[in-house]
């Protein structure tokens, strides 16, 4: 784990309201394979590839990178990705990907969050993503006291994790759309979700911290979440691996870093100047500011619209 240098006097700091979700940059063992899942399955586009690195999309920002690293594998039970969440501009869009997975005979899992409607898929490597649109006149799902809490519309509660009617789902389809049509160029990283050691250090990362808005923890869920302007939640953690889960080692298959998209120069180094006040190391790069949570996932800080990072 990192240790996080303990200060004295901590000052309010909020990220800007314009902040946002960038790509995620995974370790994979075979790029081919992954790509042309990403393409088949989900709907992005190959953007790019550069030797042993490619990014995907739907056609305008990079969305996902990869490395490949053969003989790279995967470790148990250790900090990490849980899921990357690619959000849909609407139901309909949502259920192209729904359709496309279920022609196709790929195991998926179509979940009502009630604020959300989502399907959770792994890729060939055991990445998981979660694919979803909004849908808050369905009612909320939101920490009170310390719980999760999910209600209808008209207020009768849910667990949150209802399944998804999708003979009534796929009705949002429109007659003649294609199930094959990539995602549309209004795609974009909704939030991410991390395995983590310890909830009460990583809430105070982030929250106290970097800045995000604190969206409470649900002890009995062992969840928390973080946000910026109001939004439901821009990164999940949990500790269902374990509390005190240790990171993996270095070159595994998984995550290297999350990135977090700032609206200009001006912002990133204001938010370098509140990691140097809170004494946080920071790696420079040409794409920005690299920093690791307390369970050493990485966090890439950087700005909209910076050209591609490879």
């Amino acid at each position: 784990m990192t240790t996080i240098p303990h200060v004295e006097t901590l000052t309010s700091f909020h990220l800007h309201r314009a902040t946002r979700m960038g790509y995620v940059y995974l370790t994979v063992a075979n790029l081919e394979r992954q790509i042309e899942f990403y393409r088949q399955y989900i709907g992005l586009k190959l953007h790019w590839r550069k030797d042993a690195t490619a990014g995907l999309g739907a056609g305008g920002e990079d969305l996902l990178l990869m490395t490949e690293s053969r003989g790279a594998r995967r470790f148990r039970a250790t900090t990490g990705l849980y899921h990357f969440a690619l959000l849909m501009p609407d139901r309909r869009e949502e259920a192209r990907v729904i359709g496309r997975l279920f022609s196709l005979g790929y195991p998926n899992y179509p979940t009502d969050h009630i604020l959300t409607k989502s399907t959770y898929v792994d890729d060939p490597e055991g990445n998981n993503i979660e694919v979803y649109t909004e849908s808050p006149e369905d009612g909320i799902f939101e920490v009170v006291n310390n719980s999760f809490v999910a209600r209808h519309a008209d207020g009768s509660r849910s667990n949150g994790r209802e399944a998804i009617d999708i003979e009534a789902f796929l009705t949002n389809l429109l007659p003649g759309d294609r199930l094959d049509e990539s995602m549309p160029p209004a795609t974009r990283m909704g939030h991410f979700h991390l395995y983590v050691a310890n909830l009460d250090e990583t809430m105070h990362f982030y929250a106290d911290l970097l800045g995000f808005d604190n969206k409470g923890i649900g002890r009995d869920f062992r969840m928390g979440m973080v946000s910026v302007a109001g939004y439901h939640h821009h990164i999940g953690f949990n500790n269902w691996i374990g509390e005190g889960a240790p990171p993996p080692p270095p070159g595994a298959l998984g995550l290297r870093y999350i990135t977090i998209l700032l609206p200009s120069q001006a912002e990133l180094n204001r938010v370098a100047a509140r990691l140097e006040e809170v004494k946080l190391p920071t790696e420079p790069s040409e794409e920005g500011l690299l920093i690791h949570d307390p369970s050493r996932n990485g966090v890439l800080l950087t700005v909209e619209g910076r050209a591609d990072p490879l």
